[in-house]
């Protein structure tokens, strides 16, 4: 039985060189920093990744340089969200090829389809596939994954967990508590950094999450932190990281201010495939000034010489800091904690 996927795992970014096709030697330096970095495995072809930005023929070949780079030193758990069965499973069968450890499907998109419709989806697809299935819920950009479809798809052997990104605490305790008892080997991961220390607290196995593609270090250290018993030192980083993720995701477009910040560590992304206006280009220059402010508070990146203006915290630092004093009251209580 191969093992079960646990830990941090990283939906990468992929640099482009000056023509804006893959830079396969910066890619391949990336994956050898993240690696050397502590992540537990890597995510090419994820949302973070720009997945709907490549060709199939991409896809496939990002794939292959990073099983290529990995060498079996990590696991890949490899995108392989296409847009019907027929070229999820083709995609499959070449992921296999390379040394993947499994892929992720993402639910059908674009059509909003019934449960029934998911299930149907996915069984055939597991039912083909020659390599380990992880279901991929995020409800924002494709149909949602209902706990009695995930309990239902759990009976098939071929899958073998799930990515939630939903960054709903109670349907990841939903799902635990159904699949667990009877598939202690499932894996459930969650996609929403901005709550993985709850997550980890309520019994996830860890997490992909986009801002380990930018601070490896840190999210390896909330995992450990949380896992060691150490809650309250998770839980300070946990509110750190969370000024960090906000900035990222809520000051541009997804996954433009992920590609700043990486920038910011040293690598050359080059342009998206997704145009920027010379507005949003001035944004993201000022926002790749504040995240330099940020990652200097951590040690990874110098200042900025005129220095850092006073910051004020995003509502959603309250709405995590309440979800993550309920859990640790509740394991308290419980005698966990």
């Amino acid at each position: 039985m191969a093992a079960k996927i646990t830990g941090i795992l990283t939906p990468h970014l992929v640099p482009l060189d000056e023509r804006g096709e893959i830079h396969e030697a910066e890619l391949r330096r990336y994956v050898d920093w993240l690696i050397a970095r502590g992540v537990h495995g890597l995510y090419p072809n994820g949302s973070t990744g720009e997945f709907i930005r490549f060709t199939p023929a991409e896809r496939r070949l990002i794939v292959r340089i990073v099983c290529e780079q990995a060498a079996g030193r990590v696991p890949v758990l490899a995108g392989a969200a296409e847009a019907n069965v027929r070229e999820t499973v083709a995609a499959c069968e070449a992921y296999a090829g390379y040394g993947a450890r499994a892929v992720a499907i993402v639910s059908p998109f674009y059509y909003r389809l019934s449960p029934e419709s998911v299930y149907s989806y996915f069984h055939e697809i597991a039912r083909q596939s020659p390599i380990d299935v992880t279901l991929y819920n995020i409800p924002m950009f494709a149909s949602p994954i209902d706990v009695p479809t995930i309990c239902r798809l759990a009976e098939h052997e071929r899958v073998v967990g799930i990515k939630d990104s939903s960054g709903d605490l109670a349907f990841m305790m939903r799902m635990i508590a159904a699949i667990r008892p009877m598939r202690p080997e499932f894996s459930f991961l969650t996609g929403w950094e901005a709550v993985l220390v709850p997550m980890l607290l309520v019994g996830a196995d860890g997490g992909t999450h986009a801002t380990s593609g930018v601070v490896p270090e840190l999210t390896r250290l909330m995992y450990d932190l949380t896992l060691g018993g150490d809650f309250e030192q998770a839980v300070r980083l946990q509110y750190r990281l969370l000024e960090l993720f906000d900035a990222m995701l809520y000051s541009a477009d997804f996954p433009e201010g992920f590609r700043a910040a990486v920038e910011l560590r040293g690598f050359v992304l080059g342009r998206s495939r997704q145009p920027l206006s010379p507005t949003q280009q001035v944004h993201r220059d000022k926002l790749q000034g504040l995240l330099r402010c940020i990652l200097a508070d951590f040690g990874y990146v110098e200042p900025p010489a005129e220095g850092c203006p006073p910051r004020q915290p995003r509502p959603e630092a309250q709405r995590v800091a309440t979800i993550t004093s309920e859990v640790l009251a509740a394991l308290r209580q419980r005698g966990v904690v």
